[in-house]
């Protein structure tokens, strides 16, 4: 049975009003209630109707944006990018932080939902779209950012890695790397799918061998990529590709406290989705796979705006592509001297 308004009430202990105006922000409310009744509105997973509280209540010049790591250069460049945008639109951002973890993210998007922001950026760490669609208000401005779903019901701005990630292989493949592992995020995430499909295909393609073992899976957060390091180092891959830029700035530290030499002892293709001095010291030693990450923030910024003032509009997809940058080594370290 859908979740009502009275529920929500009779749970916190106040009336309806109270919850209304709570929720709508139209009328003084302690912050002592206030909290009981988002707190009522979480465990009961209450979703008013986006179109028919906006109506009533006008638009609250805020967007929401839910990150899965907000400590990740990743996100947080992409965040200042989105407040830009927003900030020159005369709108504020609020962030949640959902840390990999589907519970956290359907509580963030039923709090924001339920009346304090006027749409959402979401970088989704939900596993299944219908689970997703349950959580979302009717008519309720959503742009789906980095990570989509098979099933298009939403906005979405997303990067494709996919052939600079099959480039990378070839391109391995053609220096003689016989071995080459990759470190995937998490399964569920579609970032995740697409690098290791075009991982496998290329793979394939260029005849190597292919072994389950090569294919290694962190958790997208920091710390995630030394496990699997340890076991593709006992593997004997003499290449790794590492398609986070948290976990590749892990991965450099590991092998530098390793002893082994990049572009020598072993091949490293890297994510580089912030900026950063780490990255520059490292850009001649190997492969990048370059990430848009302002030009993705601005997007989704400007789309979530449009979607906000527009919420009928035709769900569009819009899909950058990040670059690949590799490195060419001096004659004394090419890979026949090794």
């Amino acid at each position: 049975m859908k979740v009502t308004i009275s529920d929500v009430a009779k749970l916190a202990g106040v009336s309806t009003a109270t919850v209304s105006h709570t929720i709508n922000n139209t009328r003084y409310v302690s912050q002592e209630t206030k909290e009981k009744v988002y707190q009522a509105i979480s465990q009961l997973g209450y979703t008013p109707d986006a179109s028919a509280r906006s109506f009533r209540t006008g638009k609250k010049h805020t967007v929401g944006f839910i990150v899965p790591d907000i400590s990740n250069k990743f996100f947080a460049t992409m965040i200042e990018s989105v407040e830009s945008v927003l900030a020159q639109a005369g709108y504020h951002l609020i962030i949640a932080n959902t840390k990999e973890d589907m519970t956290r993210e359907e509580n963030s998007i039923r709090l924001l939902s339920a009346g304090l922001v006027d749409g959402l950026l979401i970088a989704s760490t939900i596993d299944d779209p219908e689970r997703f669609d349950r959580l979302i208000p009717a008519g309720f401005p959503v742009v789906l950012v980095d990570r989509t779903f098979e099933t298009k019901r939403y906005s979405s701005i997303c990067v494709s890695n996919f052939q600079p990630i099959y480039r990378s292989v070839c391109r391995l493949a053609g220096k003689g790397d016989q071995r080459i592992g990759i470190i995937g995020g998490l399964p569920r995430l579609s970032t995740t799918k697409e690098r290791i499909s075009a991982y496998e295909q290329a793979v394939a393609d260029c005849g190597l061998p292919v072994e389950e073992g090569l294919i290694c899976y962190g958790d997208s957060m920091e710390n995630s990529a030394f496990r699997c390091l340890d076991e593709l180092l006992e593997r004997k891959c003499d290449a790794v590709i590492v398609t986070n830029g948290l976990m590749a700035t892990d991965t450099i530290t590991y092998l530098h406290q390793k002893g082994l030499r990049m572009g020598q002892d072993i091949d490293v293709v890297s994510f580089v989705d912030f900026e950063s001095s780490f990255y520059r010291m490292h850009a001649g030693q190997m492969d990048s796979i370059i990430q848009p990450v302002e030009e993705l923030g601005k997007t989704a910024g400007e789309q979530i705006l449009k979607r906000v003032e527009d919420p009928d509009a035709p769900i569009f997809e819009q899909v950058l592509t990040s670059v690949y940058k590799p490195f060419t080594p001096p004659a004394a370290l090419s890979h026949s001297d090794r």
